[in-house]
């Protein structure tokens, strides 16, 4: 027997306004029904078209050390240096730029969102798609 993930969950202090941060930068809105509230301690958006769901839940302790898992992101409509300009006015902290190490075009940038929590940018569908 298998089984499946049901949400995402991502550790932080402050549950309302990660969540609020998250919600642009992926498209996702609040979960229906889930009370996403400034001072609640859980916080779930969704995907509206794939119904993926991430979860913000508060916990005592800070981050300390680079996240094991973390999330890959390809944007949708924009190049990846575009979305990499809008990360960065948005807020995001630039972490390291890895773009380029494999040849022109190819790579990734990584950053933090504003508890630290890193991810990633790649390259969009139709950057691949050219490269193909």
């Amino acid at each position: 027997m298998t089984s499946y993930i049901s949400h995402t969950t991502v550790d932080c202090a402050n549950a309302y306004e990660l969540s609020e941060w998250w919600k642009p930068v992926l498209g996702y809105v609040d979960l229906d029904g889930d009370p996403n509230l400034p001072g609640h301690e859980e916080c779930m958006i969704r995907d509206p078209e794939t119904g993926h769901q991430v979860l913000f839940i508060e916990v005592p302790e800070a981050k300390t050390v680079k996240n094991r898992v973390h999330f890959d992101l390809r944007p949708r409509e924009r190049t990846r240096d575009e979305e990499i300009d809008w990360l960065i006015e948005y807020g995001a902290t630039p972490v390291a730029d890895h773009r380029g190490i494999h040849g022109p075009g190819s790579g990734w940038m990584t950053f933090a969102d504003p508890e630290g929590n890193e991810f990633c940018v790649v390259r969009s569908p139709a950057e691949l798609a050219a490269q193909a």
